[in-house]
């Protein structure tokens, strides 16, 4: 069998999702500067997502057509904005404890 390496094997909305946390920070004060909290709200909106499996960037762009491509962006604004709220709403609950 030969040496196996799987290193180069990952989540295709990882970039997506951690450049839309970074964009999104500013809007939420309450942990926006908390790199623990952010990394949570990272982890919280790629479970929403359903996973894509690539090797290589350009892999992605050449097997998705431009509706998905868009339906991909809604998608991780959307699961990026829940993420934010849900970690804030459990940091908050935290703080009162």
């Amino acid at each position: 069998m030969p040496d196996l390496d799987f290193s180069s094997v990952h989540n295709a909305h990882e970039k997506a999702v951690f450049d839309a946390v970074v964009a999104m920070a500013p809007r939420y004060p309450a942990i926006g500067e908390n790199a623990d909290l952010l990394a949570d709200v990272a982890c919280v909106a790629l479970n929403r997502l359903v996973p894509r499996y690539i090797r290589h960037t350009a892999d992605l762009a050449f097997f998705m057509t431009e509706k998905e491509r868009a339906a991909t962006a809604r998608d991780i604004a959307e699961s990026v904005d829940f993420a934010f709220g849900y970690v804030q709403a459990r940091h908050i609950m935290a703080a009162r404890r």
